[in-house]
């Protein structure tokens, strides 16, 4: 890749850039990842894993961004691959947070449950999935007016196509799980309670991303462990008391119950904001009863995404014939 067209995102990690691949006059992007040694290692296991899902997955069946190719320039790790559209997240941003209909829900969540049964069929974990690690492969859209009186303009996108993007902390069964996983917000209470996680903390991630996707805002809106967990009670019902006895974190524990009495601004918060889960069951209850099995405490009872490929939420997608 030679000619930078624009900068498509920047984080911790460096920044991704769109260019011009001269021989192919292609469109890519590129991700350049800082000369420093601790993500530089991220960037090695990223390409690890990007290498495995290209092999893998050959004719590109799945919904796993592809990597077209990596090189080193002065220090700095580069990673080659096929241009997407915005994430969902920067599409929720730009439309004023308008949340997206069960129909559009539908469709993307199977795209994203066969893309991460998939790698969970090939011994991964993703460990961080949400709306910004998911992009629209085109994020064209036509403006529409919902309301005539108040000229209120909705973006509606034209396909709903979506991929699952980076992998640089995605684990392999075999290597060493560390004790935490998953941005805040769509982390699993095995990984806030120091329980120990497998690929059902992806399970977890996703629930909370089908919620957002359903209200336009997030779930799990806190920056305190503790008060994460009190919210997951206000939505979900109480913590299991075999989880909260196996806990290393104690102080999150009182008397067998978690240890929550604050009468604080933050309370009040999640009284307002926490709405259990069961209220929204009437609305739509395939995709309540889908998000409910896979918001659930005890990893032995939550769902697996190869179970949730078959939740009658999905049935009418899995009638479709497949495109040719």
């Amino acid at each position: 890749p030679d000619e930078v067209v624009s900068t498509l995102g920047v984080g911790a990690f460096g920044k991704v850039v769109e260019c011009i691949d001269r021989d192919k006059k292609d469109h890519v992007a590129v991700k350049i990842v800082r000369n420093i040694e601790s993500f530089r290692e991220v960037a090695r296991s990223e390409i690890a894993v990007l290498e495995e899902i290209n092999i893998l997955d050959d004719d590109n069946r799945f919904a796993c961004v592809r990597m077209l190719n990596w090189f080193e320039h002065n220090g700095h790790i580069c990673i080659v691959f096929e241009l997407l559209g915005l994430s969902t997240f920067e599409f929720l941003r730009q439309n004023k947070f308008l949340p997206f209909n069960v129909e559009q829900i539908r469709q993307m969540a199977f795209q994203i449950f066969r893309a991460v049964c998939f790698l969970h069929r090939n011994k991964l974990t993703h460990t961080d999935l949400k709306p910004e690690n998911i992009l629209f492969v085109c994020a064209d859209y036509d403006l529409e007016y919902n309301d005539v009186m108040v000229k209120c303009e909705e973006r509606k996108l034209r396909s709903f196509d979506v991929k699952v993007v980076d992998f640089g902390t995605a684990k392999f069964d075999h290597e060493d799980h560390e004790s935490e996983v998953s941005t805040r917000h769509y982390r699993a209470p095995e990984v806030i309670l120091d329980l120990g996680w497998n690929q059902s903390c992806d399970v977890w991630s996703l629930g909370c991303v089908l919620m957002e996707f359903y209200l336009g805002r997030t779930l799990f809106q806190t920056h305190d462990s503790k008060e994460h967990l009190a919210m997951m009670e206000k939505i979900l019902g109480p913590i299991p008391p075999h989880l909260l006895k196996q806990t290393r974190k104690q102080h999150y524990v009182h008397n067998g119950r978690l240890n929550w009495d604050e009468p604080s601004s933050s309370d009040e918060y999640i009284w307002k904001h926490c709405i259990p889960l069961k209220v929204h069951r009437s609305a739509n209850h395939q995709l309540f009863d889908l998000i409910g099995c896979m918001l659930e405490y005890d990893v032995y009872r939550r769902i697996t995404l190869e179970e949730a490929l078959w939740h009658p939420f999905f049935s009418p997608l899995r009638m479709q014939k497949p495109r040719s």
